[in-house]
């Protein structure tokens, strides 16, 4: 199979794709990205994904260099030219190649590379008997809600997550959980969800919007605020969610079961809810 990828106009295979040494994204970190699933070729709330990929661009000082539909079109040519029904894609936009200077160059071409891969939907198995996870000190910068390339912060985290055994590290900051490396978390305490506000500490997930949007039309109670750690300690419940991950329970913590230690009944009522509205969505689209 032939990985085809676009870069800076051109639709190409991977191995040829390639960009200068001076580019600001391989220099500085300069650019952000969007990752957006796609089920039956079809991609998953592209507007809402579109939207934060413009935040993004917003928060970095940098123009978008396409219109909503130009985007539309060119991601359906990139799921076209790939392989499977259900992908994911990469979209990746830095400031462009200029000598290397910290101050933004006055005259930029955006380098835009978008790529395609597979999109596997978490096992049962791992719905069924839950995920661990442990607790590390958020230490990231404070923008947070960008999504920027620079992910070195992430990255170190998530391999802390890696190195105890487990699928996911939960952050904390001041006494208040944040997200995970890579993911957004949900508690659950006495039938009630707690989800962390939007701010600049974490990003805004596409899918925590759908979760709480599942939540309010179901009558779940759900409270939006600052999360304790002692909350996160304590809940009964503990979720992970992300565009690729879709939601999954969190049924160990720090080598502590959560809860009962096994998936709750909110989250299985969550997850039929996700995966109702998911069909629901595809269907609509035919």
């Amino acid at each position: 199979m032939v990985q085809i990828v676009h870069l800076n106009g051109r639709f190409m295979p991977l191995e040829e794709a390639t960009i200068p040494v001076l580019d600001r994204g391989f220099i500085f970190g300069d650019g952000v990205y969007e990752v957006i699933p796609v089920y039956s070729r079809r991609p998953f709330r592209l507007a809402e994904h579109l939207r934060r990929l413009q935040n993004s661009l917003d928060g970095i000082g940098l123009n978008n260099p396409h219109t909503e539909a130009e985007w539309d079109i060119l991601l359906q040519q990139l799921i076209a030219q790939n392989e499977g029904e259900d992908q994911y894609l990469y979209l990746h936009i830095t400031r462009g190649v200029a000598k290397r200077d910290h101050a933004f160059p006055k005259v930029v071409v955006p380098t835009v590379f978008l790529m395609s891969s597979p999109l596997l939907s978490p096992p049962a198995e791992l719905k069924a008997t839950g995920v661990t996870a442990i607790t590390a000190q958020d230490n990231r910068w404070l923008r947070c809600d960008i999504k920027a390339i620079s992910l070195l912060p992430n990255v170190l985290l998530r391999q802390q997550a890696v190195a105890a055994g487990t699928m996911e590290a939960i952050l904390v900051r001041d006494g208040f959980m944040t997200e995970g490396s890579a993911s957004n978390i949900f508690v659950v305490q006495n039938g009630t969800v707690l989800a962390p506000p939007k701010n600049n500490l974490m990003l805004p997930g596409i899918t925590y919007d759908l979760i709480l949007e599942l939540a309010a039309a179901e009558r779940i109670p759900l409270r939006v605020g600052p999360v304790p750690e002692a909350a996160l300690r304590s809940a009964d419940e503990i979720w992970l969610t992300s565009s690729t991950r879709e939601v999954l329970p969190i049924t160990v913590l720090d080598d502590q079961p959560v809860g009962a230690g096994q998936p709750g009944p909110l989250f299985k009522r969550m997850d039929t809810l996700y995966q109702n509205y998911k069909a629901t969505v595809m269907r609509q689209a035919d």
